[in-house]
Order: C-alpha cells, then structure tokens, then sequence
C-alpha cells in the first residue's frame, strides 16, 4: 500500500517533462489552498450569523480557528514552495476532520440526540473536499478524501447507535426514520456507499485525465524543443495543418533566396581541433542568425558553414526583395564586426560571403512517411549559390544579380551607400552572361 503511495507517477518521463508537470501541481495546489481558505470562511460565516443555544462546549469555533489557521500555514507554504505529499495528507484529514466536526455538533448547538446529525445536509459539503482535491489530477489525495470521508461518517453512525445504550434509535420503518430521530441504517450505508462511488468514478477519470495531462506536456515539451529544428514560421505552419503533411504538396511563391557561406572554412576544419571548429561555426550562426529572423527571413538549413535563408517563401511578403537585401547589408556589416572582434582576441576567422537572388520557386515538402523537411526549389535557390561562391572570383564579400536589386529598391529598399554595378560577369554554372551588384566589397 505504502510503495503504491509513494510510487513516482512521472517515472521514464524527461526531466523537463516532470518539472512541467510539477508546475503544473504546484498552481493548482495554490488555487486549492486559495479555495480552502473561502470554504473556511464560508463555514465561519455561517456558524456565527446563525442562532446558537447557550451550551458549555462549543467544539465549532475552535475546530474554525485551527482550520482557519492551517489553512492560512498551506497558503503561504504553497506560494514559498512545493508542498510534500505528507502535507496534502495532512490537509486532506483536517478537512474531513472539520467537516464531521460541524456535522457532529448540530445536535448540540440545536439540543437534539445524535441522531440528529445525521440528516444534515451539510453532509454534501464531502463532495466539495473530494471534487477540491479532483484540481490536482493526483487520483492517491481522492481516494484518501474519500475514504476517510466513508471513514468518518461509518464512525458517525457507530457514536449514534452507541451514545445512549439503553436506545440505539434504530428502525427499519422509512416513514419513522424521515419523521423522527430513528436511524436507518440502510439510509446511512446509501450515503457511505455514493461517497465511495464517487471517489472511485473522480479517481478513474484522474487516472486518465493526468494521463492525458503527461501526454499533452510531453509534447508540448517536445514541440518547443522540435521548434529549435525549425524556423518560427515553419513550426506554426506545422501546428495550424489541418490536415497531415505530406510529401509531395507544394505551392508556388515569389521569393528571395539568401546564402551566406565562411571562405576557406573547410580548409581550416581539417587542420584545427574539433571543439576549435564546432566553437567558430556556432558563434558565427549566432552572428548571422538574428540578423537574418530581424529582417523576416527564415532559416531553411545549415549546410556546415553554409546559411540558406528564405524571405517570402514560408511566410508570402510583398517586400521579399528588399527584406532580403536589408538582411544581406547587416549581415555584411556584422560578420566585419564579428571578425574584428576575432582579430582583437587573437583568433582568426574566416571572411564571410553572402549572395541573394530571387525568383519563382516551389515551397513544401519533400522525403518520405519517416522523414520530412520544407525545403524550396528553383532557379533562384540555385542562382544565389552559384553567386555566393563567384564572390570569391571577384574579391568580394556580397553579391546579387540586377533583376534582384531592382526588384528590392522598387519595395523600398534603400542602401545607405551606392553600390557598383557590374555588367556582363560569366557566373560559373550560368549559361549567360549576367548583371550583378556588389552589395559589399
């Protein structure tokens, strides 16, 4: 019985899947604490407002004063911290404590048998405290409510039947027992009966509700650290399908192409120890990355030191062009700062080239049923790699081609110095001969 108490619920979860779940236990364990405190004001309430013989015990106030005390020592622990499971314990058997302790008392407070208490309806408050802990999706703190409730109330009913031992008030007649103070047993064996029934159907739906609580957790864990994987505009396209993605579906768009690319990086990946290599290439992707997110561009993939960005594709934009452009100058302007930085520390980093085109291309995706990826297709995709590399044959560090910087400065782009034009340049892989623009010497 013990080792099924303390039995660890979240067991072969990831760790950051438990702490959700944990956080998720200790707001609602504050909304609980925040709900007991009304119910005991409520009790409180109501027992000073209604009209009290003059008795030597009054058993009420006191049991509300420590209520009221306890309940506030769960309030404050539960906004400082976690509450251990022994306190929950705890709390659960004071509640039903308190409650019985109202209910016993009535037949003191109105000078009546025992008897009497039994057919207060008070009794119902029980469902509230086992529904209170239902908040919690924990199904052990329901059952131990409502198994001290039937408990309690089993015990109610012994201290009738034995109160006075010349009348244990019993009768087996419906019509005496709902106009008098007899006991009907079968009446109050209904009552421990529905308290049992009750906890048992709440616990059953627990058990599958803090399933179905793990679960939605674990993937929402896992859809935030899957959406690292992915640029923010794929990740929502993947959330708000309505229907299954599959390969082969595409659509056509008007796009700009982005790559960015280390000169001389391989080179020096062969000769430089690996956690040297692995340290540069992140601390370049954090360089370029938020430039590129700055501007509206979306990451498509990591080609070892290469960058290939989208503007327009994922996300359709009528300023694709200039977005792209604008990426390209800051991105220039802080890959100059990054290596500078280099230079200062004593480290040595690659020149970084960067070419846009843009174009009509094909969004959507590609693979199999195991293995999907969004990826773009077209001209422009293949134009603006073969112009990354060709920066290398004309010595500079950016490029694109003329349709693509008028495009860009017919939406607004607007360079903040003027940029030379080069006129019929054969680009490697290009069968003919082009205009471009150097966007950064």
């Amino acid at each position: 019985m013990l080792s099924w108490w303390h039995k660890d619920r979240e067991a072969g979860l990831p760790e950051r899947v438990k702490a959700a779940v944990r956080a998720q236990e200790d707001a609602t364990e504050r909304l609980i604490s925040w709900i007991q405190l009304g119910i005991v004001m409520i009790f409180g309430t109501l027992y000073f407002v209604s009209p009290k013989p003059e008795v030597d015990i009054a058993p009420v106030p006191w049991a509300l004063s420590v209520y009221l005390v306890l309940t506030i020592i769960r309030v404050i622990w539960s906004h400082l911290g976690r509450l251990p499971d022994w306190s929950l314990a705890i709390s659960v058997f004071f509640d039903m404590t308190l409650l019985m302790v109202l209910i016993w008392s009535f037949h003191i407070q109105y000078m009546q048998p025992a008897s009497f208490y039994l057919k207060a309806p008070t009794l119902l408050y029980v469902f509230i405290f086992i529904a209170l802990r239902a908040l919690r999706f924990d199904a052990r703190f329901v059952l131990l409510a409502g198994v001290v409730a039937a408990i309690g109330w089993g015990l109610m009913i012994l201290y009738v039947i034995y109160y006075d031992p010349f009348d244990t008030m019993i009768t087996r007649d419906y019509v005496a027992y709902m106009t008098s103070n007899s006991v009907l047993l079968g009446a109050e064996f209904d009552k421990i009966i529905s308290i049992l029934m009750v906890t048992g159907l709440i616990a059953i739906a627990l058990a599958r509700a803090k399933g179905l609580l793990v679960r939605s957790v674990s993937e929402q864990a896992a859809a935030q650290e899957l959406s690292r994987f992915f640029a923010p505009e794929i990740a929502e396209r993947i959330k708000g399908s309505e229907d299954q993605i599959r390969a082969g579906t595409g659509e056509l768009r008007q796009a700009a192409i982005l790559n960015l690319d280390m000169r001389g990086f391989t080179r020096m990946a062969g000769e430089a120890p690996p956690d040297q290599v692995m340290s540069l290439l992140a601390d370049y992707q954090q360089q370029m990355v938020p430039v590129i997110q700055r501007h509206g561009g979306s990451i498509d993939k990591f080609l070892g030191d290469g960058i290939m960005a989208t503007f327009g594709a994922a996300d359709p934009s009528q300023t694709y062009a200039a977005d792209a452009l604008r990426a390209l100058d800051d991105a220039m302007a802080a890959a100059a700062a990054w290596q500078a930085q280099c230079r200062a520390n004593g480290r040595s980093c690659p020149t970084v080239n960067g070419a846009v085109a843009t174009g009509s291309i094909l969004f959507g995706a590609v693979g199999d049923e195991s293995r999907l990826e969004y990826t773009v297709i077209g001209d422009a995709v293949n134009l603006s790699a073969k112009l990354e590399k060709h920066n290398k044959e004309l010595g500079v560090r950016a490029l694109c081609d003329r349709e693509t910087y008028d495009l860009a400065l017919s939406q607004g782009y607007a360079p903040e110095s003027q940029k030379e034009s080069l006129d019929g340049i054969q680009v490697g892989g290009v069968t003919n001969h082009m205009g471009l623009v150097v966007i950064a010497a």
